[in-house]
């Protein structure tokens, strides 16, 4: 016979059970050192692996892999629930480092020079910006900021290196989407801008092909400025690049100056409402913004086209 006195019974707490909806169910094993730990939401698998939070055994299917060891699936979900996202100065989403937008935008651009090279694809003609054409052809007014002049290599080279060296940096800032929007409303802002200041009653003006990227980077040049601006850095190289390109829209025949302007107009009334917006409400005065900006530019072609079909 044992000389060890009487074994007192072991009474079970139903309380103690886990629950379907609890989001840590409790260790079962923790106060008791003769049991194997074993996971709280699998009872029938035994686990050494504890997590690295909440100290509770883990099983290999509950386990996330964390910075340093391992957390259980219930606190990464609770982590994830209670953390706030992390947005950028401007309200935008953190990229990775990597310029996908503005590779993407040069990668157009190229391919599409390389198909203006095919004569019989006729893609020029076909998307060229033409204001006599808008009206029942509107593409026109986004697909010819991605041509380019087929003759003159140096066009979509100098367009290229104005987009890469501030598309990055604006990515970076403003986050892939705010991006994208800055940069669509100021390649239509540029057609729009030299839809406005066409003479109809000019055919060498009202049927002339207007083709470049130009236009959305000078909404890009207007855009980096403000942030610069609202950045407390200083403007005085930027704005220099701005007045020499718009001097040179002037003095070289051929430049569409007008959609230079329209472009830098229209890059500069979203980047207002980008870099201006309140914090507490930024996301929903952003875009609210920016859907106005594109609606007055939309309107603004409506208008001149309408007046221009009533003459």
């Amino acid at each position: 016979m044992s000389s060890d006195g009487p074994v007192e019974p072991r009474w079970h707490d139903p309380a103690s059970d886990p629950r379907p909806d609890d989001p840590h169910p409790p260790d079962l094993t923790k106060n008791d050192p003769q049991s194997e730990p074993v996971c709280p939401r699998h009872p029938g698998r035994v686990s050494y692996v504890r997590c690295q939070r909440c100290e509770r055994p883990t099983c290999p299917e509950c386990q996330r892999q964390a910075a340093v060891g391992v957390q259980c699936v219930d606190c990464v979900r609770e982590q994830s629930r209670t953390s706030r996202t992390v947005r950028t100065a401007f309200g935008g989403r953190p990229t990775d480092g990597r310029p996908l937008v503005t590779y993407t935008i040069i990668g157009l651009c190229v391919l599409v020079f390389l198909l203006q090279q095919v004569p019989t694809l006729n893609v020029t003609n076909d998307l060229a910006f033409v204001p006599g054409l808008a009206a029942d052809e509107p593409w026109r007014f986004v697909s010819a900021a991605f041509l380019h002049s087929p003759s003159f290599l140096l066009h979509i080279v100098f367009n290229m290196v104005a987009l890469w060296q501030v598309g990055p940096a604006l990515e970076h800032l403003l986050g892939r989407a705010r991006f994208v929007a800055l940069y669509l409303i100021s390649a239509v802002g540029g057609s729009v801008g030299f839809l406005l200041l066409a003479d109809p009653s000019n055919p060498f003006s009202w049927y002339a092909p207007v083709v470049g990227a130009s236009g959305a980077v000078f909404g890009l040049f207007g855009a980096t400025v403000l942030v610069l601006r609202k950045l407390r850095l200083d403007t005085r190289p930027l704005i220099g690049v701005i007045v020499v390109n718009a001097v040179l829209g002037f003095v070289i025949q051929g430049i569409a100056w007008q959609a230079h302007l329209g472009g830098l107009v229209a890059g500069a009334a979203v980047t207002t409402v980008l870099v201006h917006a309140p914090a507490n409400r930024r996301t929903v005065v952003q875009v609210t913004g920016m859907v106005v900006v594109a609606l007055v530019v939309v309107v603004a072609a409506w208008v001149r086209l309408a007046t221009v079909a009533s003459i």
